[in-house]
């Protein structure tokens, strides 16, 4: 099938899941769950083709590897989005005008969205949750890969959409029927493009076809969507993220959050990249960050911190100078640098010329810096004494999500279902007219 035949029949789904009841694409949301777990066999097959071709020292292994209790937790993603009130037919403004205009602003879906990825199979199936619960269609793009993980994700997803045929639903206050476009059944609502360079260009090209794109990964990805795209973009950055351990930081508290920020799985956006230190609880830092030597996390300290370290921490480091071009870094792996502040105002600074607008943390118990770094620190998610760990649409209590984003316009942090809907006018007159 042509590119433009997919994009034209996706569009054409988008159409008719507008009319689908909630309780429908609860009902369908639901049975894909109910299908991840029954074919995990098959799943985890098709995964293991894409995992014998990646080296397992690449950062990106941990993020493609399917497992049997990975593919629980999406499918347990899945039933959570099902349950979640939906976001449609909401209405955010009212009011009746001196001339009698009737005027309503309520939520719809944005139509078709496109999502462009890399070596993340989990996000075929949570941007089909997210987007089918929504009202949207989408049209994926991933990375080579992960092709055969996720041509295996969405074989299912369309196997049971095309076994759960729509009923004709009336359009709201009318008896008139509103014939299906796709012959009563759902399989347009995903499709997969080719995992090429050429799809992606088609995609970011689909005017009149993709209604928005949503590009998630790596800094190179990003900035090509950004810079080439004719059809309108959500960015979602890279995470160069943060910790700030404050002088007023709790060391027990700090030792935690540190770690689970680290070590709980490097791969992922949320994981910290930068642990910055006051000068004052320079002789803390051995402690702080003991905890990292059990995974072997290597060390890139600047100068100040090599000192305090040196012969204290067990797991290899650099040699005090080795930080500093780094600091742009987003690792996905076992490495973090550590610089020392003078203050509260230096973190802040650091943060400002080399974070991503991701998250970031401070460890302190002084209110006074808590509320300043808030206030200061530019990032969709500021955190103060927990780790940026819970940076996540389900950790937020949205269901699942479709990216992190980190732009200003629009949209900003875990985006889920109210993020990829937008709204219309609803009005409503009786022969008024404009003088």
């Amino acid at each position: 099938m042509e590119l433009k035949e997919i994009f034209q029949t996706t569009k054409q789904a988008s159409k008719q899941l507008a009319l689908i009841s909630d309780e429908k694409r609860n009902e369908i949301l639901n049975a894909v769950a109910d299908a991840i777990i029954a074919k995990k066999t098959e799943l985890l097959a098709a995964n293991a083709k894409d995992l014998a071709r990646m080296d397992k020292s690449n950062p990106l292994y941990d993020r493609l590897q399917l497992t049997e209790k990975r593919l629980e937790d999406i499918a347990n993603d899945m039933r959570n989005v099902a349950t979640l009130p939906s976001p449609l037919g909401h209405i955010t403004k009212e009011k009746t005008l001196p001339n009698g205009l009737k005027l309503k602003r309520i939520s719809v879906p944005f139509g078709v969205i496109g999502m462009i990825y890399e070596a993340r199979p989990n996000v075929t199936f949570d941007v089909f949750s997210l987007c089918f619960k929504s009202g949207n269609a989408c049209v994926l793009k991933g990375g080579k890969d992960a092709d055969n993980s996720n041509r295996a994700a969405v074989a299912l997803i369309k196997d049971v959409l095309n076994n759960h045929p729509t009923l004709q639903e009336n359009s709201e206050g009318s008896d008139e029927k509103i014939a299906s476009p796709l012959g009563g059944r759902l399989e347009g609502a995903i499709a997969l493009l080719p995992a090429t360079h050429e799809a992606t260009g088609e995609m970011l090209n689909a005017v009149g076809y993709i209604d928005l794109c949503i590009p998630r990964g790596g800094k190179k990805l990003i900035e090509f969507v950004r810079d080439n795209a004719r059809v309108p973009v959500i960015e979602t950055g890279a995470g160069v993220v943060h910790c700030y351990f404050d002088k007023d930081g709790d060391l027990e508290i700090g030792k935690a959050i540190v770690n689970n920020a680290k070590t709980r799985r490097v791969s992922v956006c949320n994981a910290l990249d930068t642990l910055l230190i006051h000068k004052d609880r320079l002789d803390n830092l051995h402690e702080l960050v003991l905890p990292l030597s059990e995974k072997n996390v290597y060390l890139y300290p600047d100068r100040r911190a090599y000192v305090a370290l040196e012969g204290k921490y067990p797991s290899p480091m650099g040699g005090g100078q080795e930080g500093a071009s780094l600091y742009d870094t987003e690792f996905m792996d076992y490495k973090m640098n550590v610089v020392v502040v003078d203050s509260l105002q230096a973190a802040i600074d650091h943060i400002a010329q080399h974070g991503s607008g991701h998250s970031e943390s401070i460890i302190t118990e002084n209110a006074d810096a808590a509320r300043t770094f808030q206030q200061l620190v530019d990032a969709a998610c500021v955190y103060v004494n927990a780790p940026t760990s819970f940076t996540d649409g389900a950790q937020f209590g949205l269901g699942a999500e479709i990216g992190i984003s980190t732009q200003k316009l629009g949209p900003r942090g875990p985006m889920a279902l109210e993020e990829i809907t937008t709204y219309k006018w609803l009005i409503e007159g009786h022969g008024q007219t404009r003088p």
